[in-house]
């Protein structure tokens, strides 16, 4: 064996053991995983043993409803993951799906404001083109997403875009900008906030460290602040917090306008000059060729195309 030799160097481990290793990322459940690989519990209880050894590492400890992977463990998966396709595709050729005949998880990571403008419809397309799969979303923002890729948490991300390196692709979806809501019989008024009302009424704050928005960003560069009565870091909370609270919040209008819909608030334009951007759908390269998440961007696309037709002017 020569020092270069990366089959050789490979003699001494069981491969094997990566795939306990990589169900069990996806599972985090030693019953589920000994379910999938048709083993027993103490069979994958025994391979996690070894892995740990492996990787002097305790890989998983012990959570609420299973097992959580340590940071060793997030690390290795996305390589491990990538391996373990490739020796699939050398072996069997490249995968085939058939969205009518194949079944498959979806893993996604979106921020639950495009949660509320696509997963709902997203759901539906999926399951009535492919009835065996499902749609499984984690939580994800623009300074998150690119780790859940990378350590294969999730196959496509769907948020705000960013700078992404070389290892993320992705497929601009739809433009969207900000809006304000509020609940009209809470605040005792309806249409547009003008520029005083608007700093001076309280605010429902949406921020994902509860220190400041973009709102807050934009009003410094005029010398003025807004009261911020409230913050929360999910955008689902603020149509419950607005129907007791009279005030308002700034929240992408995609969302905005389906909340307004779906809870009889209201969506204006702000007074304020707010940014323009565009929402995209991401994949870490190493899944380029996967055709699974070929077809759930391609859906993605099309559920955009139907849902905000016009880029906002």
């Amino acid at each position: 064996m020569t020092p270069d030799d990366p089959v050789g160097e490979l003699r001494g481990y069981d491969l094997n053991l990566l795939v306990v290793f990589a169900t069990l990322m996806r599972e985090r459940n030693v019953t589920r995983t000994a379910e999938q690989l048709h083993m027993s519990q103490a069979a994958v209880s025994a391979a996690l043993g070894r892995l740990r050894k492996l990787f002097d590492d305790p890989l998983f400890t012990r959570a609420p409803g299973g097992m959580a992977p340590t940071a060793r463990a997030h690390r290795l998966h996305a390589p491990v993951r990538r391996g373990l396709d490739s020796l699939k595709i050398a072996i069997a050729g490249e995968p085939a799906f058939d969205p009518a005949r194949s079944g498959t998880v979806f893993r996604l990571g979106m921020s639950d404001d495009v949660e509320a403008l696509l997963l709902p419809a997203l759901i539906t397309q999926v399951t009535d083109a492919s009835p065996d799969s499902s749609v499984f979303c984690l939580q994800a923002n623009r300074m998150t997403v690119a780790g859940l890729l990378e350590t294969g948490q999730v196959e496509v991300g769907v948020t705000a875009a960013a700078a992404w390196g070389p290892e993320i692709h992705s497929r601009t979806l739809f433009a969207s900008r900000y809006a304000c809501l509020h609940d009209p019989r809470a605040l005792g008024r309806r249409g547009p906030l003008t520029r005083a009302e608007f700093v001076s009424l309280p605010h429902v704050m949406i921020s994902a460290d509860g220190t400041r928005g973009i709102v807050d960003d934009v009003l410094d560069s005029e010398n003025l602040t807004r009261r911020r009565i409230a913050s929360t870091a999910h955008f689902a909370m603020v149509p419950l917090l607005l129907a007791s609270t009279p005030a308002i919040a700034t929240m992408p209008r995609h969302a905005a306008e389906v909340f307004a819909a779906r809870y009889g608030l209201e969506a204006t334009e702000p007074p304020v000059a707010l940014p323009q951007f565009t929402v995209s759908a991401l994949w870490h390269r190493s899944n380029s060729d996967d055709p699974r998440v070929r077809w759930l961007v391609g859906q993605l696309a099309a559920l955009a195309a139907r849902l905000v037709p016009e880029p906002p002017g």
